[in-house]
């Protein structure tokens, strides 16, 4: 009896729609892309040696180290004023925190993920986001690990600094992608999203860097409460996926939208209703920087339409510089 395609034979078709699905040996390839980035954009280029970070992060155990001359670039409030005016020649205290970085990605594959318009589908611009990002910190020698989650469950992988360890990240990422189909009659559910938040609030307990690659589908006043949390004794990044679709529709006229279950027709020759789609947008958007009010969230749009690497180093390496 025939029992219908195993899941290899799944696999091998979807690796067969780039853009549509994700490619294990694609996520494996980008490697040799992780570079050019960091993940601290609010660090100067140099805070990264051989894997350390030389860090001010909220200044927690600083130890001073020594009295030098003035750089460009140096943090003003670090001045001595008492050695400067001593030898006329501007002098900075260096303050270092020498410490192993651990990297925690919350990875998106839910069913609100499967949507694209141009290049990619969400959920594979968030895959490549993710191996990019694994790759970069095993490069940078610390510890990276994972929540990857869809709408019925989160894999947990346990942050390790080893190789093995982004693979196990890369084949749960590609697992949960390729569940992912319009016809397989799964449910969004909103409340995954601080479900995941949870999970990462148990497991992430100090100086951790969360990076959350998601749409934010879900995200609520709860949402906002636990990144709070999470973000008093770690930093997070917020790695926003869209769409251009979502954020403005094209004049062709009456179109029909469907999830797989309902549809909708909509004029998208009406101007007004063009606009107010562009303006429901712009305010989720800006919702994703208002996650938390006692701390800044760098917020990392990824457009589904270009290339991950080459958006990740044009924003977090200028910024660098």
């Amino acid at each position: 009896m025939n029992s219908g395609p195993s899941r290899s034979d799944r696999s091998a078709v979807r690796t067969a729609l780039p853009g549509v699905y994700a490619s294990l040996p694609d996520l494996v390839a980008s490697q040799r892309r992780a570079s050019g980035f960091s993940f601290l954009p609010r660090q100067p280029i140099h805070s990264l040696l051989a894997g350390r970070h030389a860090s001010r992060l909220r200044g927690r155990g600083l130890n001073f180290e020594e009295i030098r001359r003035y750089q460009m670039g140096d943090d003003i409030r670090q001045i001595d004023w008492k050695v400067t005016a001593r030898t006329r020649k501007t002098h900075s205290r260096v303050f270092t925190e020498e410490r192993e970085r651990t990297t925690l990605l919350l990875v998106d594959q839910r069913i609100t993920m499967f949507f694209g318009s141009v290049k990619n589908m969400k959920s594979v611009t968030a895959a490549e986001a993710a191996a990019l990002s694994a790759w970069r910190v095993l490069a940078q020698k610390d510890r990276v690990g994972a929540l990857v989650f869809n709408d019925s469950k989160i894999e947990e992988i346990r942050p390790q600094r080893s190789q093995a360890t982004v693979m196990r990240i890369l084949h749960a990422i590609v697992e949960q992608n390729h569940e992912l189909s319009v016809t397989g009659g799964t449910q969004a559910n909103p409340g995954m999203f601080n479900e995941v938040l949870r999970h990462c609030d148990r497991l992430a307990k100090h100086d951790v860097l969360i990076c959350i690659i998601s749409d934010a589908y879900g995200h609520d006043e709860q949402s906002r409460q636990l990144l709070t949390r999470i973000a008093w004794h770690n930093d997070v990044l917020f790695a926003f996926i869209h769409d251009p679709l979502e954020v403005e529709l094209p004049a062709a006229g009456r179109l029909v939208f469907s999830d797989g279950r309902q549809q909708l027709e909509v004029d998208t020759n009406n101007r007004g209703f063009r606009e107010r789609f562009r303006a429901t947008f712009a305010e989720e958007r800006a919702a994703g920087r208002k996650f938390l009010l006692q701390r800044v969230t760098p917020v990392l749009p990824l457009s589904t339409s270009e290339d991950v690497a080459e958006q990740v180093r044009r924003q977090l390496g200028a910024r660098l510089r």
